[in-house]
């Protein structure tokens, strides 16, 4: 089966010169379909960069990024954009809803820009709603919407028709601890559906949910624990860094 994600010594150099900051150095990184990876560091360590270039959103500065195979180098732009609605599915962490649109047709938009006729677009997203228990919310604004609903409809729409890629940013940063368990185990059920997920967070207590925790400091990868340690061993890790 062919890798979700896989990072190949990716460099990412914000300026030049004596304003040069370097953001991620020689970063590898592979994601298979159905495991969870989770990726900590202190700010400005390089987390959202490292998610942003692996949603083909930031071009590398130096090294290789395969998305299901495909070398995003070697794809122009717009089939690029086919890529990630197609198969990439991305949970912001101020959630990017479209405040004109109701919480169903904002899951369903990403399927009616790729051709999904609407009517089809829509069941398919009232249907992803339902997975996160919020479809009775579907004709609702986000402004209508709780923070935890709010989050969970974002979910909908990442996770909504064939993706193969799931990525957030902090998305439990603006939940309390049982809201942000409850969207741990939701980016826990999609890979266990055979979505590839990655998820930066600073909470070793969230990220106790994954298969695997990547260390990231001053751009670099520091560490990796594998196979869903406790809490407790996420915390003494991380405070050898």
């Amino acid at each position: 089966m062919t890798t979700a994600l896989d990072l190949r010594r990716v460099s990412k150099v914000y300026g030049s010169g004596p304003n040069e900051v370097r953001a991620l150095i020689d970063v590898d990184l592979a994601v298979e379909r159905g495991e969870l990876v989770a990726v900590m560091g202190p700010s400005g360590s390089g987390k959202s960069t490292l998610l942003t270039i692996a949603g083909s959103l930031e071009d590398v500065t130096s090294g290789e990024v395969l998305v299901d195979g495909i070398d995003l180098a070697t794809v122009s732009r717009s089939e690029r954009a086919k890529l990630r609605r197609r198969f990439i599915g991305y949970v912001f962490q101020d959630f990017n809803l479209l405040p004109g649109l109701t919480a169903v047709e904002n899951v369903s938009l990403p399927l009616e820009l790729d051709g999904v006729a609407a009517r089809a677009a829509q069941a398919r997203g009232l249907e992803a709603l339902g997975e996160l228990d919020v479809a009775e919310r579907a004709g609702r604004f986000p402004d209508e919407l709780s923070g935890g609903e709010r989050q969970r409809v974002a979910i909908a729409r990442a996770i909504v028709g064939e993706r193969g890629l799931l990525l957030a940013d902090e998305p439990t940063g603006a939940l309390d601890s049982v809201n942000g368990e409850g969207v741990m185990r939701l980016l826990r059920a999609a890979t266990q559906r055979g979505v590839a997920g990655v998820v930066v967070t600073h909470e070793a207590q969230l990220a106790s949910w994954a298969d695997r925790v990547v260390f990231l400091r001053d751009g670099c990868v520091v560490d990796q624990t594998a196979a869903r340690p406790g809490p407790e061993s996420l915390l003494a890790a991380d405070g050898r860094r």
